[in-house]
């Protein structure tokens, strides 16, 4: 039986299969309830780990969004199938077809609030439909039916793979990570001593015995001492600290950080109150880091980790 002469049949599972897709998009997953608690619309142009590559953890204990992502580019391999056969055409004009068509759908659903315009949804449906398109180019060759079926199956799976792993590369390639742990006294440019030898000597703090790995800062014996670190041209890090006042001190103290003159954070500590904290902060970009120590309050193991590309 050759597709050809069953153009009707074809043509009517093509609009049995646009009518489930339009479904899912527009009214599955309890859409239209939520609708009336949406206010807002949403549209997302700036893609972001649209097709990342999965590693194994994943796909022994894949995530909803996992799946999603899977599924919006799975869903849409048939239209890159049914709508050649039905209609040949190039596939520049398929492709440009069918973008403007996801927009239109992706807008569609933002106005009406059942759903938000996001760009990265249509680059997972339009990657589906560039794999069936390519699959059935790479199937349908002959006369024999079950040849085309098997040989197109067989393509789109080869496809999907490949550009699965091509699109997962390219997410890690283009998404930061953060980089190692970089103790403060190494940053070049800063006026930070920590006050310590060849070794770095035990705190007790609330009657624990804490022993700092990388530095200790204290003002010892002035009212303040102050840190000050050029960024340069770092940008997106994450500042880590722990601070307390020893046990043998009774005095009061305190801490402050600022970028550029702006307060990040600011902790103190009463007279008499032994407690051990943590902080870390997220700088996103400036010219000049300042921590000001104030009191008795001792400040240890400070450093950073970068947001970092893989190449960097």
């Amino acid at each position: 039986m050759h597709l050809k002469k069953h153009r009707k049949v074809m043509f009517t599972l093509t609009i049995l299969y646009t009518v489930f897709i339009l479904y899912f998009l527009f009214f599955a997953f309890g859409r239209a309830g939520k609708a009336d608690q949406i206010s807002e619309y949403t549209f997302m142009f700036l893609p972001d780990g649209f097709f990342r590559l999965p590693d194994l953890s994943d796909l022994l204990h894949p995530t909803v969004m996992d799946l999603v992502g899977f599924g919006n580019v799975a869903a849409f391999i048939p239209f890159g199938i049914l709508i050649p056969l039905l209609y040949r055409m190039s596939f520049v004009r398929f492709m440009t077809l069918f973008i403007l068509s996801i927009l239109v759908l992706e807008t569609i659903q933002a106005f009406t609030l059942l759903g938000s315009f996001d760009i990265n949804d249509v680059i997972q449906n339009s990657t589906g439909a560039a794999i069936g398109f390519g699959a059935y180019k790479l199937g349908f060759r002959t006369k024999n039916d079950l040849r085309n079926i098997a040989v197109t199956v067989l393509s789109g799976i080869v496809l999907m793979i490949g550009v699965w792993g091509v699109f997962g590369v390219l997410d890690q390639v283009f998404t930061k990570e953060m980089g190692p742990f970089v103790a403060i006294h190494e940053w070049e440019d800063g006026t930070g001593v920590p006050i310590t030898g060849t070794e770095l000597a035990p705190l007790k703090i609330g009657g624990e015995e804490v022993q700092p790995q990388y530095n200790v800062y204290r003002s010892e014996g002035k009212n303040k001492e102050t840190l000050t670190y050029k960024l340069g041209n770092k940008k997106e890090l994450y500042l880590y600290f722990n601070y307390g006042i020893p046990d043998h001190l009774e005095s009061q103290g305190s801490i402050k950080v600022t970028v550029d003159g702006q307060e990040m954070l600011s902790a103190s500590a009463e007279a008499g109150r032994h407690e051990q904290g943590m902080g870390s902060i997220l700088i996103e970009q400036g010219n000049e880091l300042t921590i000001t120590i104030e009191g008795d309050e001792a400040l240890w193991d400070v450093g950073y980790r970068e947001m970092l590309y893989s190449w960097e």
